[in-house]
């Protein structure tokens, strides 16, 4: 099994790399922790039925996205963001489940448990991909690659998952490492990953050179299409550029930044505890929406979503956003910043409403969102007046009211809903022919579905 890059010649076998393991000299030594198929093995873990099947985890319906799939379904071309139904015309066989987002995070939890058991220095990046400053865990638990086999052990036998781990001196090399050590497709066959890559000082100029410039932190789209009209795809090419000619192209911070890891130079510590800027939730519509109350009443289950992580995450936020994608996929935001920030889902709506009011609904809605940022902690003392010089103003006093006089009630429906389950208590708003069911953050978020059964590679739906 490769332990290293395919054709570097370096180390060719788990055994050997022990036998001169150098990756104790690492500092500093980071690790990225990337799970494999995250979302679809974890169904698959608990469906052993859909084992060596092509499971897809996304939105069934014509706007749905996938999120995950198997490597069966790989094999196709599949990949992850793919447009549902392009997976599906080259895998008709597939099997498409909703997804649970909820049973993921527990998962997450568990997984970042194992790191914390490593290290401190724990810097998520989604639920199933972390960095690890493990440089002042050595002396206690091994070198990196030991430290990274561990990991891999533990998350297999305790949680019946897979994972990759690249090792490096800093985010860019762990992270591209990473992406070596995973499996790969090869001819339409499933080739194992090496499990863990050890990238050295000394050959990062070797390992860069075989990717284009879109493997690089902050090469998006855009800045992608700039490189190459100026004659630059690839790392090599771009880190022998003078960033200098690049400035006026791409700005100086953006050109020395990239150059920079064009060369392997990257110094950006694995941070620890990050809080979040921003809390939002957004939904895509199976078709375009022209009606102001259909938009209200979304906003109105996507303010008790909001709200709810809010509280849970022990924030208020000061600036409410609602943002707007139409059928053009052209995006729209309107924001309203308040003198103190809430966290009541009544107080959210009310200011997401009069933000709806700025928006020409003529040409239809495919999304619409609501986001929180300018957080705050829950425990600060909220402003409870100010002056009121517009219809937009008069909104925010109003929710600043709202979230006032409504955090007692607030309160006891928190206490209600921890002992007697989410769905204990909501609003009118909330019921339907199932009975209560009040909105959740991550609901739909790979797209919306056109039914809620998953696809059963039959061409039918049903209920598993």
């Amino acid at each position: 099994m490769l332990l290293l890059l395919r054709d570097f010649g370096i180390l060719n076998s788990t055994a050997d790399y022990e036998s001169g393991d150098r990756s104790a000299s690492l500092r500093p030594a980071i690790l990225l922790v990337d799970m494999d198929s995250f979302f679809a093995s974890v169904e698959v873990r608990e469906r052993p039925e859909l084992r060596g099947k092509p499971v897809l985890v996304g939105g069934n319906g014509s706007r749905g996205v996938v999120a995950s799939c198997t490597y069966e379904a790989r094999r196709f071309g599949i990949h992850s963001a793919m447009p549902m139904v392009t997976a599906l015309r080259l895998c008709p066989t597939a099997i498409v489940l909703p997804g649970n987002m909820q049973r993921y995070s527990l998962v997450s939890q568990q997984i970042h448990k194992i790191f914390s058991d490593v290290t401190p220095l724990v810097e998520p990046l989604a639920l199933d991909e972390a960095f690890l400053d493990v440089t002042g865990s050595q002396a206690l638990l091994g070198s990196p690659f030991h430290i990274a086999h561990e990991i891999r052990r533990r998350i297999h036998e305790e949680l019946a998952l897979h994972c990759a781990v690249g090792v490096g001196n800093s985010k860019l090399i762990a992270k591209l490492a990473s992406k070596e050590a995973k499996p790969r497709i090869e001819h339409g066959q499933v080739v194992p990953g090496a499990g863990v890559v050890v990238v050295m000082p000394e050959e990062i100029e070797h390992f860069l050179a075989q990717f284009d410039v879109r493997a690089l932190f902050g090469v998006g789209p855009a800045t992608a299409r700039e490189l190459e009209r100026l004659g630059i795809e690839r790392v090599t090419e771009l880190a022998a550029m003078d960033p200098e000619l690049l400035v006026r192209h791409l700005g100086r911070s953006h050109a020395y930044g990239l150059v920079n890891l064009a060369r392997g130079i990257d110094d950006r510590p694995v941070v620890a505890d990050q809080v979040s800027k921003s809390i939002g939730h957004e939904e895509t519509f199976v078709e375009d929406v022209f009606e102001k109350d259909v938009l209200v009443e979304r906003l109105r289950r996507q303010a008790v979503a909001v709200a709810d992580a809010l509280k849970s995450a022990g924030r208020r936020g000061r600036t409410i956003s609602v943002k707007m994608k139409d059928p053009s996929f052209r995006i729209r935001s309107r924001s309203q910043s308040l003198l103190s920030g809430v966290d009541d889902h009544v107080a959210l709506f009310e200011v997401a409403c009069a933000l709806l009011d700025l928006f020409d609904l003529t040409e239809g809605v495919r999304l619409i969102g609501i986001s929180v940022s300018g957080l705050e902690d829950a425990s600060d003392p909220v402003q409870l007046r100010l002056d009121v010089t517009s219809d937009e103003d008069a909104a925010s006093q109003k929710a600043l009211d709202l979230q006032q006089e409504r955090a007692q009630l607030e309160d006891t429906i928190a206490d209600i809903r921890e002992r007697f389950g989410r769905h204990a208590l909501g609003a009118a708003s909330s019921l339907g022919g199932s009975g209560l069911a009040v909105p959740a953050q991550r609901d739909q978020p790979f797209g919306p579905s056109e039914t809620t059964a998953p696809h059963d590679g039959t061409g039918s739906s049903h209920v598993p």
